[in-house]
């Protein structure tokens, strides 16, 4: 059983982290991004998936590497990725349960926007349990996994890092985390990053290898949350 007495704020990632990546919402986002690509460069669907996933290793994400190279205007890029089917994201009445129960605060720290971030949460059954949305608006468009990103996420929140614990399906974006001195926790996912290529041709994750930067692994994150440790509320 893990001993999280220490932590005060919880920090969780939103998209495959606080819900199923089984139920494919971010597959969904995946080919928005591709599209909006596809339409705005004028390429084709090759060429766009290319572009995409080379923007996201080299700049953090793919709207990070949008804006740099061909100016394209955030709020344009975000309103289109998100326009998506949230019906297949299923309610979680147990994880819901879990994370009201925490001690202290809760936060969710996403590259998506808040507007994504409310219309997800409100979906899994999570509206009301978390004392503020921080993302890539507030981030000012420079995405986890950069360090400056998480400081401006602990300035602005006012957590303190080492009384905290930051949960991720990424490995890659506890990195960061763990170097300022927060708890991580890996909320290990089944999701396919390139979900139309054969398994043998998914180009890799930066980070995705496991290392001392990730304390806790889990792959049921209500059951994680109900189990570990906690100061008393």
């Amino acid at each position: 059983m893990a001993d999280l007495k220490h932590v005060e704020s919880w920090v969780f990632d939103l998209d495959n982290t606080l819900y199923p990546a089984e139920c494919h919402l971010f597959a969904q986002i995946d080919a928005r991004m591709a599209d909006f690509i596809r339409r705005r460069l004028n390429v084709g669907h090759d060429e766009a998936r290319r572009l995409q996933k080379h923007y996201y290793v080299k700049f953090g994400t793919t709207l990070a590497g949008l804006m740099a190279e061909h100016g394209v205007a955030p709020d344009e890029f975000l309103s289109y990725v998100h326009d998506i089917d949230r019906s297949v994201v299923p309610e979680d009445a147990v994880l819901r349960m879990a994370i009201a129960a925490l001690p202290g605060r809760r936060f969710v720290f996403t590259n998506g926007s808040v507007h994504h971030a409310e219309q997800t949460l409100s979906r899994i059954g999570l509206e009301g349990l978390f004392d503020d949305i921080f993302d890539i608006r507030a981030a000012e468009w420079t995405p986890k996994p950069h360090r400056e990103t998480y400081e401006k996420f602990l300035t602005a929140t006012r957590v303190r890092p080492r009384e905290s614990a930051m949960f991720e399906d990424l490995a890659h974006n506890l990195e960061a985390a763990h170097a300022l001195g927060m708890t991580t926790v890996l909320v290990r996912q089944d999701a396919t990053w390139f979900a139309d290529e054969p398994a043998n041709k998914r180009p890799a994750r930066p980070g995705d290898a496991l290392g001392a930067h990730v304390h806790h692994v889990t792959d049921d994150l209500a059951a994680f949350l109900s189990m570990v440790e906690k100061a008393a509320a």
